[in-house]
Formats: structure tokens, C-alpha cells, sequence
């Protein structure tokens, strides 16, 4: 729960920090998949930019977070209700079209995320989509209060092994979009839902 406890005491400085990040490139290249008037569920939502940004090209969107005030902020910041939900707790069916989890399920360690993907399949609708990111590289552990999992091609491939209904459409490493952060490398994933 320590990361849970980080986001707690940070959640107002975090959000400051991500909600004027500009993430429209990411944000189309997923959407790009999903008529307007989808239902995306927002699976991590932190400070609620990626649901106000969907919001507002048109898509329906369910958020949720596992962190009291990333709901409470991010419901201010949408207009929507948050929903305050840990990453093991989604039971949704044939729900949604898109699951969006933006920097938010690398926070499971290494052997929760297997369990998790398939929740996220089973949130999905046959043919929906789903992006993911995680910090580029083999790491994992806690930094600075938070917990970890980094991962590079090979070893997303290996865990999707076991989740045979998601299939990559789309894989690439981008730099860290905020102010000073252009080094660090991220892991971005399109799956589809077979």
C-alpha cells in the first residue's frame, strides 16, 4: 500500500504537474481506433486529464482510481464521478470499448499483472481496444515510495503469453512528455480484444 500512501500525501503537487502535460499525440493514436460516442473506461485516472480530454472529443468515459484524493481531484477536474477502485477490484463484462491505463498498472509488481490484464480483457467488448504504458526497462522495486514494474518488449510479449484474447496492434518507446524529463523512456501498447 506505500504506493497508494505516496499518491495520498502527493495527489494535489502530482496532479498540478500531469494535468497541463500536453498528451494529444498518445491520446489520437488510440482514439483513432474508437468512433466518437465509445465508452472508455479510464483505469487509473490520477489528476483526470486523459478523461477530460476524452470528454471533450466526444467519447463516454468511466474513471477510476485506487487513491481517495485522485477521485476526489479528478472528479472536480472532469465533471464526472469517479469511481474510487483498486486495479484488482475491476469485475466489469463486455463493458467498455476502450481501457485506457496511462502510467497507472506499472505500479503492480510483476506477478499481479497477468490477473489484472485479464480483468482489463474481460472489461473489454469483442474488437476493443487497449492502451498501456510502463517505464522502459527491467527494473522493479520501489523508488522514492512508489512500487514499480519496468518493462521492454520482450518481456510484455512474455506476460501476454497467458492473455491470448489481447493482441498488439501497436508498440513504441517514447521520451517522458513532461518539462525536463525527454530521457526517460516509456513502453506504449494498442492491443485489440480478439
Amino acid at each position: 500500500m506505500s504506493t497508494l500512501s505516496f499518491y495520498q500525501k502527493n495527489a494535489k503537487e502530482y496532479a498540478a504537474e500531469t494535468s497541463a502535460v500536453d498528451f494529444s499525440t498518445t491520446q489520437e493514436r488510440f482514439l483513432k481506433y474508437l468512433p466518437r460516442g465509445s465508452h472508455i473506461l479510464d483505469f487509473g485516472c490520477g489528476s483526470g486529464r486523459d478523461s477530460r480530454s476524452f470528454l471533450e472529443c466526444g467519447y463516454i468515459v468511466t474513471a477510476t482510481d485506487g487513491c481517495a484524493e485522485f477521485v476526489e481531484l479528478a472528479s472536480a477536474y472532469t465533471g464526472l464521478k469517479v469511481k474510487q477502485q483498486l486495479f484488482g477490484e475491476l469485475n466489469a463484462v463486455s463493458a467498455y470499448d476502450g481501457v485506457w491505463a496511462c502510467a497507472s498498472i506499472l505500479h503492480l509488481p510483476k506477478a499481479e499483472l497477468t490477473d489484472v490484464l485479464h480483468k482489463i480483457s474481460n472489461a473489454l467488448k469483442s474488437g476493443g481496444y487497449f492502451y498501456t504504458s510502463f517505464k522502459y526497462g527491467s527494473f522493479e522495486g520501489e523508488i522514492n515510495g512508489r512500487y514499480f514494474t519496468y518493462l521492454e518488449e520482450d518481456s510484455f510479449n512474455n506476460l501476454l503469453l497467458d492473455v491470448s484474447e489481447l493482441s498488439i496492434v501497436e508498440q513504441w518507446v517514447s521520451g517522458d512528455v513532461r518539462h525536463g524529463r525527454g530521457a526517460e523512456k516509456w513502453l506504449n501498447l494498442i492491443m485489440r480484444k480478439k
